[in-house]
C-alpha cells in the first residue's frame, strides 16, 4: 500500500487529531489503496494570535498551508497535502448589536497547488469573553482559561467545548472544516464545471 502524508501547520494535538479523524472518514474515497499519515510542523499563520475576522481566519489557514508547501519544495519532504487550520472570531453587526462568533477554518493544498477552504459551524461568544479578546487584546487561549476557570483548555476541548458543554469540541470543529476543505479532492466529480452526473 502506498503512504500519503498530510502535513499540518501545527503541533497542537486537537488539530492533529482532527486531521487524523477526517482522513479516516474520507480517506478511502480519496485513495482506496493508500494509508494516511499526519505530520505536524509549526509554521507561522501571518495573522494575529486570535484572528478577529473571517478574512484573517482564511488568510491564517492559507498562510500555514502555503508555508508547508514551501518547506516541502525546499527540503523535498514527501508530503502530498498541506493543511492550514485557524480558529478565531468572526465579528458581525446585527442591527445595533455586535455579535462575535467562534469559527474554525481549514485550507488544504495539494502538490499541484490546488487549494480549497472549509469552515466549521459557528457558536456565539458570550460578551465577557468577547470583550476580553476583542477589546482588551487578550489571547483567546488565555481568555478562555480565565473565563472557564481552567488551564490548558486550548489543548483539551477548546473554547468550542466550553461554550457547547463539549457537544462540539475544538477537535470536532476542525474535523468539520477539514471535511469541507477536502471535498473537492475526494468528491471531485461534484466540483467539475458541469457538476456531478445525476444518480438514481
Amino acid at each position: 500500500m502506498k503512504k500519503i502524508i498530510a502535513a499540518v501547520g501545527s503541533t497542537r494535538r486537537p488539530k492533529l487529531n482532527a486531521v487524523t479523524e477526517a482522513l479516516a472518514a474520507f480517506g478511502e474515497q480519496l485513495d482506496p489503496k493508500a494509508i494516511f499519515e499526519v505530520a505536524g510542523v509549526e509554521v507561522p499563520s501571518g495573522v494575529g494570535h486570535t484572528p478577529l475576522s473571517r478574512t484573517d481566519l482564511m488568510a491564517g489557514a492559507r498562510n500555514r498551508a502555503e508555508a508547508l508547501r514551501a518547506i516541502s519544495q525546499e527540503t523535498s519532504a514527501p508530503w502530498e497535502f498541506f493543511i492550514g487550520l485557524e480558529g478565531g472570531f468572526d465579528i458581525v453587526r446585527d442591527r445595533d448589536e455586535r455579535l462575535v462568533f467562534l469559527e474554525s477554518w481549514a485550507y488544504v493544498l495539494d502538490r499541484n497547488g490546488h487549494g480549497y477552504f472549509g469552515r466549521s459551524g459557528a457558536v456565539l461568544v458570550p460578551e465577557p469573553l468577547a470583550r476580553a479578546v476583542v477589546d482588551e487584546g487578550i489571547e483567546l487561549a488565555i481568555a478562555v482559561d480565565q473565563f472557564a476557570g481552567g488551564r490548558g483548555i486550548r489543548d483539551a476541548q477548546g473554547a468550542w467545548g466550553v461554550l457547547t458543554r463539549d457537544l462540539v469540541t475544538r477537535q470536532d470543529a476542525f474535523r468539520m472544516a477539514l471535511i469541507g476543505a477536502f471535498a473537492p479532492f475526494y468528491n471531485a466529480a461534484a466540483f467539475r464545471p458541469n457538476g456531478a452526473k445525476a444518480t438514481g
